[in-house]
């Protein structure tokens, strides 16, 4: 009866939820078992704070006893505009206007859309592509796909479907120590590549007109992980070419790589950036698309004076008190040490899966931490073994990954890390 997301109707059926709090989940398998395991995933990188956190509970409630949605077109409420202004405050330098969207998805929509009103309001209409990098995943609504990787994403499949967009070679990866982004594998690689792209986005300029980025980590299309100086190079590139340089923050925002935003590893900051998952912790669907006046004033001064999207539950009030006081949970909180821990604590309990014939690669960054196989992840076997260890995992791909919330403790990072080398070496070792 009910679908769920990249799974056939008739797989393996999928494990049910029967309480949440803290890190942990309490679960019953298809065959009636009961666990009780550490959330590894923070429900898909969102629930940044855990379950059932206090402060998160009594926002959600108090907004439920004021009003829980109202349109907010011709209407505002402060929610919204505390929320904007707490974005405003803690966001990369110059991005001063806010613009809410349902989702993570939906703000790449929104940022593509306002990156062609921008480029149509300075003269230049032509300019409605966009390039974005070998490796990327941006969301699954038709826009956003066509920015994933057009080979070895799974959106090839909707290829008449997708505009076509300009791709850009994949980073080289970045040297990852203890956690943290330490330099360049190959620095030699790294200048090339920066030729390379200098050499695509001059060819291509005058049909461009942004730049769309996940910064430093590449999430969903292999949580790959490049220097920084790739980054601020495209920064620079952006520039010389009057291009928008959009970042999508929706999984590397709010600290998950260390640094509040992902862009803060190369000092530099974007026109316009999207975010969401951490936004509300995991409580509600919200996102956020900011961007640097020049680029609001521009479409503001354009034929149409507004950017042309308006989502019915845009700056949902609930959503928005929500995401306010988890954003205010993190600047109470030392978010960065915490999340420096867990990577290190990922460095080092996923190192011993270095010596399984079936690993190509180890690598944590941030609250991150990756095994990477050199074939396709027996999903439904991978995650009952962890399961049997405590530790919900959802693998994807060749990767199995652990992305915890930010409050999981030391020796729950360890165990973590432990059930994810264990459950390899048990399903792929032999």
């Amino acid at each position: 009866m009910l679908w769920h997301p990249y799974a056939p109707l008739d797989g393996p059926a999928p494990y049910a939820v029967t309480r949440a709090e803290g890190v942990r989940l309490g679960l019953t398998g298809p065959d009636g078992r009961r666990h009780t395991a550490i959330d590894a995933m923070s429900s898909w990188w969102t629930a940044v704070h855990g379950y059932r956190n206090p402060v998160l509970d009594r926002a959600a409630t108090e907004q439920v006893g004021r009003f829980s949605h109202v349109m907010f077109g011709g209407l505002t409420h402060e929610p919204a505009v505390r929320l904007a202004e707490r974005l405003v405050r803690v966001a990369p330098a110059g991005l001063r206007h806010v613009f809410f969207a349902d989702s993570g998805s939906v703000a790449v929509e929104v940022a593509i859309k306002l990156a062609l009103q921008y480029q149509a309001a300075a003269g230049r209409p032509g300019r409605q592509r966009l390039a974005a990098l070998r490796g990327a995943y941006h969301g699954d609504t038709a826009a956003a796909m066509s920015l994933g990787d057009p080979d070895s994403g799974m959106h090839a499949v909707f290829p008449r479907l997708l505009p076509e967009q300009v791709f850009l070679p994949q980073p080289p990866a970045a040297a990852l120590v203890a956690g943290r982004i330490a330099g360049e594998t190959d620095p030699a690689a790294v200048d090339r590549w920066i030729a390379e792209v200098e050499l695509i986005i001059a060819e291509a300029a005058d049909r461009l007109a942004a730049i769309m980025v996940e910064p430093v980590l590449q999430n969903a299309g292999g949580m790959h992980a490049y220097p920084p100086r790739c980054l601020a190079a495209l920064r620079r590139i952006a520039d010389d070419h009057d291009l928008l340089l959009i970042t999508d923050e929706i999984a590397t925002g709010f600290s998950r790589t260390g640094p509040l935003f992902a862009v803060d590893w190369a000092g530099i900051a974007p026109d316009v950036a999207c975010v969401g998952k951490a936004l509300t912790g995991g409580y509600l669907s919200l996102a956020a698309v900011l961007c640097h006046p020049r680029v609001a004033e521009a479409v503001t001064r354009s034929p149409q004076r507004a950017l042309l999207h308006g989502p019915t539950f845009m700056a949902n009030p609930l959503a928005c008190s929500v995401a306010d006081a988890s954003l205010g949970l993190l600047e109470s909180m030392p978010v960065r040490d915490l999340v420096e821990g867990i990577g290190a604590g990922f460095a080092t309990a996923l190192e011993p899966a270095r010596a399984l014939t079936c690993v190509r690669d180890v690598r944590a960054l941030g609250a991150v931490g990756v095994i990477e196989l050199t074939g396709p992840v027996d999903v439904p076997a991978v995650t009952r073994a962890a399961l049997d260890l405590g530790v919900w995992l959802r693998p994807f791909r060749n990767l199995v990954y652990a992305m915890p919330p930010y409050v999981t403790e030391a020796d729950d990072v360890a165990r973590i890390g432990a059930a994810m080398v264990a459950a390899v070496d048990r399903v792929h070792g032999r």
